[in-house]
């Protein structure tokens, strides 16, 4: 690589934000940097043993599986108590020491699983799961503590909604309440009893996830991070993209994607890559909105991209039965469309304002990059082996984690030493409290559905707002998705989404796998719709453009990511999968015609370039408004599955780029 061209670039055309400056936008937008830093050595080391005995653990329990619920529960108390050793009560305490009632809260989670493990037997054997006063006790400060800890990582949503959720059992009885509904009286031991002795409440199904699979894939992540990944892809997409015309933004669309996609965390991916692609897109000449939207819109795309998700695959596993595989299948072709629909947008905004890419002498070449780096890719596509051959999903993570550790040691520049695999064991931990604490938190919403029968009213309002008609029903499936899964993180954002909305899918016979995936994305997508558009607001203040602008501006950028999920509800080939005669609740599903899913594929990315033209307002030469109003209808002509609406658009497009490619020649 030219490393001496690469320095030159980067301090001659681009102004990077510093470590420090990145520290504190993070913070602004993002709980969970809000983190300590000791003053004190040898306390900064004692935190950090114990979350590499965290890591550790959940390395060992792969192979040698606990009892159930000791698991989650070690997996939760644990997570819970290095949350309150790391994350301050709030951002103006002081966080160069640990507080002595945070020390009393670490104590505290300890004894709430500490009481678990001595009275496992009791609780399953003996008192068959109904508690007694002191389980209630050990049940209401676990639940306290849980939504403390969710408070500092996560900020207010969260544990607010789940308060909402956990009042509902205690008044659902009274008269006042709506018909619908209206339930049965509970007591403490009914509602408590749920959250903490079963595991269909604090540790649920999530909380399993969480423990089984989600944190060896953070682990791994962080291991890839520690290897010089991150480089990687940041080298290979100034290579591939750079020079082209818009460049950097293209590269911050592949580099943020890519990296997205591992990290799981949107807000800062956007921070991590943007701090450099940002200024780049800025100095080239794309507004500030314009650039911050680019990065939110890319890392947000990250979250439904395979082969990873940001972990949301697992989960989504977990939850249907559907195995990883055919997850990550069906999600392929909707996230390549998605991504090649923001750079469309990028492509033909660059070329109506005239703007060039990075000069090739100041940029990597690929033979290099791929020559000092390329060999961490191979971790990656093990695990896609792996998993494609139905190896546990645990053991594939694990394996990888030790392939990357051996795949980085063949190079002098990516080789991990003792102290490098301490430190990625413990940035792993630490990487995984939010995923453990979001998904604890989402366990208490799902007591009180199990408890209450709660998600059947919510399934049934959206049913009754759809009016027996299924685009009704979509529309208002989203439109709750989106505001449940606003301002939270992916993994609870669909948690709770194919918890409370995608059921209300069922009643229309959709099967599973694509009602998950229908609120999976606009879940995700909440996150760069205002007014609570955190992802958006963090490229804002990199940017220094005008935060809800730049929402807006992110928002149509990913025009696409708010159309594709229709379009495989009604056309299920473009998740390459054949719903035919498939019930709601299946979990196998055959492959879709080969023609099928070509036909559908070749004539959305014809109409998405043609969106993003009419959006764009240029082609080959800039669009005036009424044929960017006849182009976009002819795009969406071509995007909806039908024989004849696509013949139809396909004429107006090429009528329309006609015209356009005629004019630009003049």
């Amino acid at each position: 690589m030219k490393n001496d061209n690469k320095k030159q670039f980067n301090e001659n055309q681009a102004e990077p934000m510093t470590e420090e400056q990145q520290g504190e936008l993070l913070e602004k937008f993002d709980n969970e940097s809000v983190v300590r830093k000791f003053a004190n050595k040898k306390m900064a080391l004692t935190v950090s043993l114990i979350a590499i005995l965290y890591s550790l653990f959940h390395l060992y329990i792969t192979f040698n599986p606990i009892p159930t619920l000791q698991q989650r529960a070690l997996h939760v108390a644990v997570g819970m108590g290095l949350i309150f050793l790391i994350y301050p009560t709030t951002k103006k305490q002081d966080r160069s020491k640990i507080a002595w009632f945070d020390w009393g809260l670490f104590g505290l989670s300890m004894v709430s699983v500490g009481y678990l493990i001595m009275e496992y037997n009791a609780i399953v054997t003996t008192r068959g799961g109904i508690p007694n006063t002191t389980d209630i006790i050990l049940a209401i400060l676990t639940v306290l503590l849980v939504l403390e800890a969710s408070r500092r990582v996560t900020g207010l949503i969260l544990p607010i909604l789940a308060l909402v959720f956990l009042t509902y059992p205690f008044v659902s009885h009274m008269d006042w309440m709506p018909t619908k509904m209206i339930t049965r009286p509970f007591d403490l031991g009914d509602i408590f009893g749920q959250l903490y002795l079963k595991t269909e409440g604090l540790y649920s199904t999530a909380v399993g996830a969480s423990v089984n699979f989600i944190f060896l894939f953070i682990l791994f992540g962080a291991f890839l991070q520690k290897s010089g990944l991150g480089q990687f892809f940041n080298d290979i997409s100034l290579a591939l993209a750079g020079h082209k015309q818009g460049g950097p933004a293209k590269v911050a669309v592949i580099s943020s994607g890519f990296m997205g996609s591992i990290n799981g965390s949107a807000v800062a991916n956007v921070v991590g890559t943007g701090a450099f692609t940002i200024p780049l897109m800025k100095k080239i000449g794309y507004s500030k909105n314009f650039a911050g939207a680019v990065e939110a819109s890319s890392s947000i795309g990250g979250q439904i991209l395979p082969p990873i998700m940001g972990a949301s695959a697992f989960i989504m596993a977990e939850t249907t039965g559907v195995a990883y595989g055919t997850i990550a299948l069906a999600a392929l072709i909707p996230a390549v469309l998605y991504f090649f629909a923001v750079i469309m947008q990028v492509h033909f905004r660059a070329g109506r304002e005239n703007l060039k890419g990075i000069p090739k002498a100041d940029l990597p070449r690929i033979k290099e990059v791929m020559k000092e780096r390329g060999h961490l890719l191979i971790p990656i596509v093990l695990l896609i082996v792996l998993l494609y051959q139905n190896i546990p999903v645990g053991h594939a993570a694990f394996y990888t984690i030790v392939a990357t550790v051996l795949v980085a040691a063949l190079r002098k520049n990516t080789r991990m030493s003792v102290k490098t695999v301490l430190e990625a064991l413990d940035s792993g931990a630490r990487q995984s409290l939010s995923v453990m604490i979001a998904t604890a938190v989402v366990g208490i919403i799902i007591g009180v559905v199990n408890l209450t029968s709660f998600g059947n009213v919510m399934t049934t309002s959206i049913a009754s707002l759809g009016a027996g008609s299924l685009f009704l029903t979509l529309f208002f499936t989203m439109f709750a998705s989106m505001i449940l899964g606003m301002g939270l993180p992916s993994i609870p954002a669909y948690i709770i989404t194919a918890t409370m909305a995608a059921p209300a899918l069922a009643e229309f016979g959709i099967p599973i796998l694509v009602a998950h995936m229908f609120v999976f994305y606009f879940g995700i997508f909440a996150n760069i719709t205002p007014p609570v558009a955190l992802a958006a607001f963090a490229g804002a203040g990199i940017s220094g453009g005008d935060p809800m602008r730049t929402g807006f501006a992110a928002m149509r950028l990913s025009i696409a990511g708010y159309l594709i999920p229709y379009l495989f509800v009604y056309n299920p080939a473009m998740m390459m999968i054949d719903t035919t005669n498939v019930a709601m609740n299946a979990k196998v599903f055959p492959m879709a015609p080969f023609a099928d899913i070509i036909m559908i594929t070749v004539t959305a990315i014809i109409g998405i370039v043609a969106l993003s033209a009419a959006i764009e307002g240029y082609f080959k030469t800039t669009i005036n408004t009424i044929f960017r109003i006849i182009l976009g209808a002819g795009a969406l002509m071509m995007i909806v599955p039908e024989t004849l609406t696509d013949i139809a658009g396909l004429v107006i497009v090429a009528i329309i780029f006609g015209l356009n490619i005629v004019a630009s020649r003049k």
